[in-house]
């Protein structure tokens, strides 16, 4: 089935594994949030079967070889296009660097940009393709472990796939989400089950953001631009370039601030506030 491109509707409500290293600064925000940075992401093989013709992978958290959910960064080569197949686990997707195409193998192609988000639905046949120089996204599954099958195992687990390229997102302000407050920040719904949501956050340039979460699970991927994580007692900056990545399992306010537009992916347990100071 050829899949749509444009979302109908949004919700309104708010194998290689990288080393989870602990964020240096004296202060205790900073001790409470894992930081990676995309210079301490170790690559390792998507596939490691098929050697250097898999795409490269990273685990950002969890271990895709294993049961649970994990978030990983793939990488693509230009000209990446694989052959028919499926998945045993359902997917989400988010665009990083270049242009993906995903979807039913028959489908003309849909190249996405940055930010654009897509789902993959376990057992549904598809190919995923790369057009641009360099090509990398944000994977996310709920349960592991995440293998690939031949398409004649292929089989409907009821879900609906979803391609939204980055034009059609739906964004709020802080006049239509009460979780912003200040001139120029936003956000897209992408997801949600049960208490956990996934959002894209958006920063304007030489914005500095404190963003505040209560729950127990932030997990936060840069997607696009630079952001710089303040280090409150030491006032050092960690530079996040696409890919890096912040999480804490306890609440936390984060100081970030923006040279250029910026673009941020949360997933949390409990709605987080974002103030533009």
């Amino acid at each position: 089935m050829i899949r749509s491109s444009v979302l109908s509707s949004l919700f309104v409500a708010a194998c290689v594994i990288s080393p989870m290293l602990q964020a240096q600064g004296a202060d205790n925000v900073s001790s409470k949030v894992t930081v990676v940075s995309t210079e301490q992401i170790e690559w390792g093989h998507l596939n490691p079967a098929h050697g250097d013709k898999s795409p490269k992978a990273a685990n950002l958290w969890g271990d895709r070889t294993q049961a649970g959910a994990t978030g990983m960064l793939v990488r693509f080569e230009p000209g990446f296009s694989s052959p028919p197949h499926i998945h045993n686990v359902s997917y989400r997707g988010i665009v990083i660097e270049g242009l993906l195409h995903n979807d039913d193998p028959a489908a003309k192609a849909m190249w996405m940009p940055p930010g654009s988000y897509w789902t993959q639905p376990a057992g549904e046949d598809h190919i995923t393709a790369a057009s641009a120089p360099g090509n990398m996204i944000y994977l996310e599954i709920d349960q592991g472990p995440y293998l690939v099958k031949p398409s004649a195992q292929q089989f409907d687990n009821g879900e609906r796939p979803v391609n939204l390229h980055y034009a059609n997102l739906t964004w709020q302000n802080p006049r239509t989400s009460t979780q912003l407050e200040g001139a120029g920040v936003e956000l897209a719904n992408l997801w949600q089950q049960g208490p956990l949501s996934g959002v894209l956050v958006k920063l304007p340039a030489n914005a500095k953001v404190q963003l505040s979460s209560t729950g127990s699970e932030f997990k936060a991927v840069v997607i696009r631009g630079v952001l710089n994580f303040l280090q409150a007692k030491t006032q050092k900056n960690r530079v996040l370039r696409p890919g890096s990545y912040l999480a804490a399992e306890e609440p936390v306010q984060i100081a970030l601030s923006a040279d250029e537009p910026a673009l941020l992916y949360v997933r949390t347990n409990e709605p987080f506030q974002l103030a533009r100071n």
